[in-house]
């Protein structure tokens, strides 16, 4: 889970405006560091199945918003892979 702390500042990293909690980039961002911090965890617990299966869950959702931003603006698509290192 992502403290709130963590997930302003992801927010203010990526969003596009002051208020923006909705955009794509935003909920990749988030995603992405959900992700991360799901990762370490199966690291060590690695027969955690539910926690694997909301992994995958999650990687889907992230790469749904991944295709949907490359279809509609080509530009800030790659400006957001390039911010989160994120490799297709």
């Amino acid at each position: 889970m992502l403290s709130t702390t963590k997930k302003t500042k992801v927010i203010k990293s990526v969003g596009v405006h002051a208020t923006d909690t909705g955009s794509p980039e935003v909920q990749i961002a988030l995603l992405t560091s959900k992700i991360e911090e799901l990762a370490k965890h199966l690291k060590k617990h690695d027969k955690d199945r539910h926690s694997r299966r909301g992994l995958l869950a999650m990687v889907a959702d992230r790469q749904t918003h991944l295709k949907y931003l490359e279809k509609k603006h080509p530009k800030r698509y790659s400006e957001i892979t390039k911010k989160l290192e994120l490799k297709k």
